[in-house]
């Protein structure tokens, strides 16, 4: 079993941030702590008990290459508008959060590894209207799997501009159609110690008690 970090649930929990400019792409990570830190993400909630989700991490160089390609061809469009706006704003945390993405997607094929959690949704698809039941049902595994990876030193980032084109990452790697993708994780170790928490918006700003 791999060494965990000395933080307390608080500390891991406000200091899990998605690393993309920070990311050591030097230094493999093993499959087993991958595969340990998930070990712990699939004591996540799962609608009535199902565990309908799957996980496939992706190392193999040429297929990371080739869904590099594809998340950089969404990306584009998508971080002209963000930095658009961030500009309109002055935002200067928007500026440095699309500096860092930007980043990200320039080296997402030299990443040590990806992972995709997925989730089976039969022949019929994801449904018409509210899927709260469906990504409720794989999403909080892959922020599980986040922190189980920051409690042994690895980062990693959300991401799901590869969705756009989730048909052709999933010919890349063999997914059946009856499975959707939620979230791609880029993994890798980090540089430097460790984390602040990001800044937030007042709790009083959004909160709302016995109605809106």
């Amino acid at each position: 079993m791999s060494e965990l970090l000395p933080l307390n649930p608080d500390e891991l929990l406000t200091t899990t941030r998605s690393v993309r400019k920070r990311l050591d792409l030097t230094r493999p990570v093993p499959i087993e702590i991958i595969k340990e830190a998930l070990e712990v993400a699939l004591q996540a909630p799962t609608g009535s008990n199902s565990q309908t989700w799957h996980w496939i991490i992706v190392t193999d160089p040429e297929k990371k290459r080739q869904i590099a390609d594809l998340y950089r061809k969404a990306f584009e469009p998508y971080i002209e508008v963000q930095n658009a706006a961030a500009e309109k704003r002055g935002d200067e945390i928007g500026k440095r959060v699309a500096s860092s993405a930007s980043y990200l997607a320039e080296v997402l094929h030299e990443v040590p590894a990806l992972v995709i959690g997925a989730i089976f949704v039969g022949k019929a698809g994801l449904p018409e209207g509210n899927q709260a039941g469906i990504w409720g049902s794989v999403l909080p595994g892959a922020w599980s799997l986040q922190l189980a990876l920051r409690a042994r030193g690895v980062g990693s980032a959300w991401t799901t501009l590869h969705l756009g084109y989730e048909r052709e990452v999933a010919a890349i790697l063999g997914i059946p159609d009856t499975i959707a993708q939620g979230v791609l994780l880029p993994v890798a170790y980090y540089t430097g110690e460790t984390f602040k928490p990001a800044p937030r918006k007042p709790l009083d700003d959004i909160l709302h008690i016995d109605g809106w």
